[in-house]
């Protein structure tokens, strides 16, 4: 169902669930610039509630739109709130979404129960230890390939090719992760590259205090949940959680970025415990 907002910006969403004594979920996928990819864990909880996914405006099935910040991306949460006619929700982000999470609970405190963070960056140095991990996942020869493929026009093989050498490192299992990550790069949406590098380039500016400021002013109660096959390191989350004053920490064993993937049971149960 498409939904349009405040400023005419038309937003694709999808609805699986039905709703329960336990509160409504909406999940956020990450990019920025890339589509829902989360009905997998929309599947893992909509026994249990009404859960709503959407593709972030310019991304995806959604409207174009040159609005790209933080702050519009939560009043669209917000405005869809509003629309499904939720007094609070649960918010739930994946990877960029889990920062969009925490940032939209700061912003609308009245409007949150609680908060997932899931295979989020944290705070800190997080961001060298990653592509320092990632680098090590990689052949020379794949390392050599991507840095061809970055930056040029390419074919659709090359985006498909680019997309996967780009993912693939995420997944803790080496001997599924390229299976994966093609199934992955096999979405029939463009990257929004304006998005990507306007909401990116907003967040890298945000200091460690930035960081800490906001994660301090949400009151609702958050679970950061991470995988410890992440490249992205676990510590630079428990960093950022310290600052929440209410928070969970799990830490999924075997899981990589996309943790839901590959251990769904474990995420399951967090996600369960969550939601009640």
């Amino acid at each position: 169902m498409d939904v349009e907002l405040s400023d005419g910006v038309r937003l694709r969403t999808m609805t699986t669930g039905t709703p329960s004594a336990a509160p409504p979920v909406v999940l956020l996928h990450g990019g920025p610039g890339l589509w829902d990819y989360l009905e997998p864990i929309a599947r893992l909880i909509d026994d249990r509630t009404v859960v709503h996914r959407f593709d972030q405006r310019g991304c995806g099935g959604s409207g174009p739109s040159d609005d790209q910040s933080m702050r519009r991306l939560q009043d669209d949460i917000e405005e869809l709130r509003l629309h499904w006619g939720h007094e609070k929700i649960v918010v739930i982000g994946h990877s960029f979404g889990a920062t969009l999470a925490l940032t939209y609970a700061a912003a609308y405190p009245d409007s949150v129960l609680r908060v997932g963070y899931l295979g989020g960056a944290g705070a800190g140095d997080w961001l060298a230890q990653a592509e320092a991990e990632q680098l090590r996942r990689m052949t020379p020869s794949q390392a050599a390939r991507l840095e061809q493929l970055v930056g040029r026009k390419r074919t659709q093989e090359e985006e498909t090719e680019f997309r996967a050498l780009s993912w693939f490192t995420d997944h803790a299992d080496r001997e599924r992760a390229w299976g994966w990550a093609l199934e992955d790069a096999a979405a029939p949406y463009p990257i929004n590259f304006a998005a990507n590098r306007a909401i990116n380039a907003e967040t890298n500016a945000w200091s460690d205090e930035d960081r800490a400021r906001t994660a301090a002013a949400v009151t609702a109660p958050v679970w950061f949940v991470h995988g410890d096959g992440d490249p992205r390191p676990a510590s630079a989350v428990r960093e950022l959680a310290g600052h929440v004053a209410q928070h969970e920490f799990r830490l999924i064993e075997g899981a990589g970025h996309s943790l839901y993937r590959e251990r769904p049971d474990a995420v399951r149960a967090v996600l369960t415990e969550l939601i009640s």
